[in-house]
């Protein structure tokens, strides 16, 4: 096998083992789950694991960290193609809420193991955190002062909009009632109802 070949089956490897993480931690959470119960489920033995990663930490840290650098692109996204407050707000949360619905598993390991995570890592995760409700608490503050919201409290009302998009983890199922897209048009409505958007 050439060196192209050997790192292409390390990249994929790594991509399975994270994949199995995702599907553990989500089911029996990060301290429940063993590197038996990861490497199992690819057909590998515990010890494959520390070939492709560090740790089973290193994995939780991966997971939190993918998921909140694409919440962070999308907010990013939504701030650069239009100034209108309501248009940025609706762009957000339908992303966001899109995101978690497609990706249900990931999304409750990502918002909901973070203690698990090394002092280094949770540190990281958390100020990527605080970006992304800061961007949307300026977003929330721009709409008020322009008066296309009206909310008495801009900062709980940031507060609501995360808990909205982050709980979404918890509930949502693939197969079941809602779509990703119909939750996601849902969910951008009641955004807007929370901020007091006008029109």
């Amino acid at each position: 096998m050439t060196t192209r070949q050997n790192n292409h089956v390390a990249d994929v490897t790594r991509a399975r083992l994270l994949e199995a993480a995702i599907a553990a931690f989500a089911a029996k959470g990060f301290h429940g789950t063993t590197t038996r119960d990861i490497c199992s489920a690819v057909g590998m033995s515990p010890a494959a694991l520390y070939v492709y990663h560090k740790s089973k930490e290193e994995l939780l840290y991966l997971i939190t960290r993918s998921g909140h650098e694409n919440i962070l692109r999308l907010v990013d996204e939504a701030v650069a193609t239009s100034g209108e407050p309501t248009e940025v707000l609706r762009k957000i949360i339908h992303g966001f809420a899109i995101e978690h619905a497609k990706g249900p598993a990931a999304a409750r390991v990502t918002n909901y193991e973070l203690p698990a995570l090394t002092p280094e890592h949770y540190a990281e995760i958390r100020e990527m955190r605080r970006r992304i409700e800061k961007e949307l608490f300026n977003i929330v503050q721009a709409g008020v002062a322009t008066g296309d919201f009206d909310t008495p409290d801009p900062q709980m009302a940031t507060v609501a909009l995360l808990s909205l998009g982050i709980d979404i983890g918890r509930w949502y199922r693939d197969g079941g009632r809602w779509s990703p897209e119909y939750t996601a048009n849902r969910y951008a409505e009641m955004a807007l109802r929370i901020v007091g958007a006008s029109g």
